[in-house]
C-alpha cells in the first residue's frame, strides 16, 4: 500500500493540512474537518496516511513556497504535485494550473479549455473536488455572472 505523509502547516489564513506521496503534494486543505475527512476517506482505499517526518522534502518545500506566496514574494509554485483523482478530474485540475495569478475564468471558459463546452457542471464538480487548495487554483474559476 502506498503512503501519504501528512503535516499541518501554519499560514497567515490559519492552519492548513497537507499531504504528500512519494510523487508530490496530493492534499492541501483549509482547517475544515469535514473536507479533510472527505479527502482522507477518498485516499483510504489505496493509501495509508501517516504523520510526516519533519524532514519530508516535499512538505518542507510546500511550506516554504506557501510562505513566499503569502508574503507576495512569489506568484507560482514549483513543488511536484500528485493529482489523485479520475482522469477527468486530473484533466480539469491540470487545466487550472494554466490560469495565471490574478486572472479569473468562467466555468464555461474552463469547460472549453478541457475540450467539452457542455461539461460546465462536471467541471464545477471537479473544481469542488480539488484536494490541493491554493496551489491548484480552483478559486480562479467563477460563475459567468461574476
Amino acid at each position: 500500500m502506498r503512503m501519504i505523509h501528512t503535516r499541518s502547516i501554519q499560514t497567515p489564513i490559519g492552519e492548513m493540512h497537507a499531504g504528500a506521496t512519494e510523487n508530490g503534494i496530493c492534499m492541501l486543505e483549509y482547517d475544515d474537518p469535514t473536507r479533510i475527512k472527505k479527502h482522507k476517506s477518498a485516499f483510504s482505499d489505496n493509501y495509508e496516511l501517516r504523520e510526516a517526518d519533519p524532514s519530508n522534502e516535499l512538505l518542507t518545500q510546500l511550506e516554504k513556497e506557501l510562505e513566499a506566496y503569502f508574503k507576495m514574494e512569489s506568484k507560482t509554485f514549483d513543488v511536484a504535485l500528485d493529482l489523485i483523482g479520475t482522469d477527468f478530474q486530473q484533466k480539469v485540475w491540470t487545466e487550472l494550473l494554466n490560469i495565471p495569478f490574478g486572472v479569473t475564468r468562467s466555468y464555461l471558459e474552463q469547460s472549453k479549455s478541457v475540450g467539452d463546452v457542455n461539461a460546465i457542471r462536471a467541471v464545477a464538480n471537479a473544481n469542488g473536488q480539488n484536494r490541493i487548495s491554493i496551489v491548484v487554483p480552483c478559486h480562479r474559476v467563477i460563475g459567468s455572472n461574476g
